[in-house]
């Protein structure tokens, strides 16, 4: 193609278009169905262009000009609250539903990894040596000591909030660090499974594994499950780098990683009330069997979340993405 002849040709096409654009709404209905076929001509342009000579100024300008004439044709649409509540009641917990082949294993396969590393502490007196000195091992597993005193070392309400954005961040790091390749995932999954392992054998060399089992699991299990699927979903999404499916890899990646965001979104929901557990309940006064128990509900309300209302949503059709009109084109298209 030669470009200079190309945009000669057409270039009084895209200046009135442009010129119709500026207008807004003060077109005539023939003007209306001027810009209508003229922003499929300019985005069949732009196509061209792209695959053939293209060009980074014209490409921007076309780009530009192709997505106020989308907004123009198709309309804009503000978020509501109808937007929301679909996205609880379908959106996410179809999309964690459909990636649950990628964060159920990677739980039963974390999970085992941190009781092995706990076993394997509290087995071995040495590798405690080289994990402290025995007085500061003593201080940390006592009745009243570190651990025990960690969860109500500070207001709740601040503590809460810390834990909250502590996970949240770690949650959204598993999902946006998928893309490369999903190793930096295998390393953040690790460093969660030594710290519980390190907590674990400790505590089990101290005699105390009830006491460490009442703390942790009020609010670890729903912790450790949202962990689990951004980990899980993470992975997943670096896997479609290799493995994109029936479509491309460029439409693979970008459907995953739209559902991606949506999922840290509700991710974020999830921490957060397993924060306000770990803030509220865990140092609380309650009996061990009643937090633990508060924990288990709250485990057991996500999982029949996902699996009732996850499970409807994605049977009927629904992948955790944005709505199609919301979603960019992934080339121009004319009728």
């Amino acid at each position: 193609m030669d470009l200079d002849v190309y945009v000669t040709a057409h270039r009084a096409e895209w200046d009135r278009l442009d010129h119709l654009l500026r207008r807004g709404g003060r077109l005539t209905g023939a003007e209306a169905d001027e810009l209508v076929a003229l922003y499929q001509r300019t985005a069949t342009h732009l196509s061209l262009i792209q695959s053939s000579a293209p060009d980074p100024m014209l490409t921007a300008r076309l780009t530009q000009l192709v997505a106020r004439a989308r907004a123009t044709v198709t309309g804009t649409r503000g978020s509501s609250w109808r937007d929301a509540a679909a996205f609880l009641t379908a959106g996410f917990p179809a999309a964690v539903y459909r990636s649950r082949h990628w964060w159920v294993p990677t739980a039963v396969l974390s999970t085992l990894v941190a009781v092995l590393i706990g076993w394997w502490i509290g087995t071995h007196p040495e590798v405690q040596s080289a994990i402290g000195a025995p007085a500061d091992l003593r201080e940390m597993t006592r009745p009243g000591g570190q651990y025990e005193t960690y969860y109500s070392s500070h207001p709740a309400a601040s503590f809460a909030a810390q834990v909250w954005t502590n996970n949240a961040q770690a949650a959204a790091m598993c999902l946006v660090l998928g893309a490369f390749l999903g190793l930096p995932v295998l390393g953040i999954l690790f460093v969660n499974m030594l710290n519980l392992g390190v907590g674990i054998g400790l505590m089990t060399s101290a005699g105390r594994l009830d006491v460490f089992l009442g703390l942790i699991l009020p609010h670890g299990l729903l912790e450790l499950t949202a962990v689990f699927v951004a980990a899980g979903t993470g992975l997943r999404l670096g896997w479609t780098l290799i493995d994109p499916g029936p479509t491309t890899r460029r439409a693979a990646l970008a459907e995953r990683g739209r559902a991606a965001v949506g999922m840290a979104i509700g991710l974020a929901l999830v921490l957060f009330l397993s924060g306000l557990i770990e803030g509220f309940v865990t140092p609380s006064g309650l009996p061990t069997w009643a937090r633990i128990g508060i924990g288990v509900v709250a485990e057991l309300a996500f999982l029949a979340y996902v699996w009732v209302l996850g499970g409807r949503a994605a049977r009927a059709g629904d992948t955790g993405d944005v709505e199609e009109r919301d979603r960019s084109a992934e080339l121009p298209t004319a009728a």
